[in-house]
């Protein structure tokens, strides 16, 4: 082992304070705050933050409809209950993602049925989609996980074969691509996370998409109580009686509360303002890691089909030290990789530690008390065996870049080191194996 590594002593690559820190706030964003501050006006469904945030993403979007939500969660469970499902009811999710996919479905009676991803892209396998559907099938829910494009193409068409609403899942794609139009606007229904994590972040939130009159209705009634108060109503909001109003109080149905908050929307608002940019940033820095990267025998960069774009919200590597014959347990090589970057300076994660289907929620079936609602359906099976691909995924991949210092606001100096370090680790990994067993 070269005395350069810093698990040999020498010095990091990467010095203290070299990141640049998530979210990136600046005075747009203060001046966002203050006017809502001024205008003493925190909340409400026709909110100006709110309603102008609206308007701005369905156009970034190119949809007609965007509903603000408290969560990503919410704009999920919106969408569900939109779609019309009843308790029992089937939507198909992949086994690789956040685990508000699924209980977006639990949250309205639905069963989530896990399938396994493809490798490229790491969004769920259309060919698995197809054999998992039932007479129960309500929904297809598709993930453009880490920002990346799923096969949403062949997923769309076999909705329309199969009669099924289709929610896309784009909570990591702010601002992503498919052939040149925004991945949230294939579906019926596309929702984003606005969590300070995300690539448009404004502490929690979300957004709910639609070109459909009907689904953005029952949307909006999801989101206040179960009541109808349609945005027409808007002509008749005042800003000096803001907390006021003549609607009904009647609830149609079950409803929750899952507005958004003028300061959370004026935030979001010059959040959006930047994002292309920022986005640019990141498509930027992961050409030039990218590069390095798949030079080196053994490790495969993320990987886009022809014609899309990513906003890169994670950045994941693959590693395969066979390549370099090198026999080691994939779980062995990607914690003494993650281990020897970080002594490097470098901000190796790991993100999801299992399929999702293995977590307990899923094993054990417990849900809302005896076994509800998975006792409303036919019997469903999360044996780890079906997911053979996003287990392999997991034991044999690390992210690059953390949610506190993603790659998108770092200079290309950064990045620059990071190809070197990476390089460093991996050429030296019989090396480094030996050291990691030994610490």
């Amino acid at each position: 082992m070269t005395a350069s590594l810093a698990i040999e002593g020498g010095a990091p690559r990467i010095t203290a304070g070299a990141h640049v820190r998530w979210p990136v706030l600046g005075q747009t964003d203060r001046e966002a705050v203050l006017r809502v501050l001024d205008r003493g006006v925190l909340s409400g469904p026709f909110a100006p933050e709110v309603r102008s945030l609206e308007r701005e993403f369905a156009r970034y979007i190119g949809v007609k409809h965007a509903l603000a939500t408290n969560s990503g969660t919410a704009a999920l469970h919106m969408a569900v209950a939109a779609a019309g499902l009843q308790p029992g009811d089937e939507v198909i999710v992949p086994a690789f993602t956040f685990v508000a996919t699924p209980l977006s479905v639990l949250h309205h009676g639905g069963i989530p049925v896990f399938v396994d991803i493809e490798p490229k892209t790491l969004g769920m396998d259309p060919k698995l989609v197809e054999k998992a559907i039932t007479p129960r099938t309500k929904a297809l829910m598709p993930v453009h996980i880490h920002g990346t494009p799923c096969a949403i193409d062949e997923l769309k068409a076999i909705a329309r074969k199969h009669d099924l609403v289709l929610i896309e899942d784009a909570a990591q794609a702010h601002g992503s691509t498919h052939q040149g139009k925004k991945v949230g606007s294939f579906g019926q229904m596309g929702c984003f996370s606005l969590q300070s994590s995300k690539s448009l972040a404004c502490g929690e939130g979300g957004l709910f998409v639609t070109d459909d009159d009907e689904l953005l209705q029952r949307a909006l009634r999801t989101r206040m109580f179960g009541e109808d108060v349609p945005l027409s109503e808007e002509k008749n909001w005042r800003a000096e009686r803001a907390l006021d109003s003549d609607r009904a109080y009647d609830s149609l149905g079950v409803g929750w509360m899952y507005r958004m908050t003028e300061l959370s929307a004026a935030v979001a608002r010059a959040q959006l303002a930047k994002l292309d940019e920022l986005n640019g940033q990141a498509q930027r820095n992961a050409a030039l890691l990218s590069g390095r990267l798949a030079k080196l025998k053994g490790v495969t960069p993320p990987q886009l089909n022809a014609g899309d774009t990513s906003c890169f919200h994670k950045y994941r590597v693959r590693l395969d030290a066979s390549a370099l014959g090198v026999e080691a347990k994939p779980r062995t090589v990607r914690d003494a990789v993650k281990a020897a970057l970080k002594a490097e300076g470098v901000d190796a994660v790991l993100w999801q530690s299992m399929p999702v289907p293995a977590q307990k929620l899923f094993r054990e079936k417990v849900g809302f008390g005896k076994g509800y609602p998975w006792s409303a359906g036919s019997p469903v099976n999360y044996e780890l065996s079906q997911y053979p691909e996003t287990v392999r995924l997991l034991d044999s991949s690390l992210v690059l870049f953390s949610h506190t210092c993603p790659i998108a606001p770092q200079p290309v100096e950064l990045v620059e080191k990071y190809a070197d370090a990476f390089e460093a680790v991996w050429n030296n990994l019989p090396n480094v194996l030996r050291w990691f067993e030994r610490s």
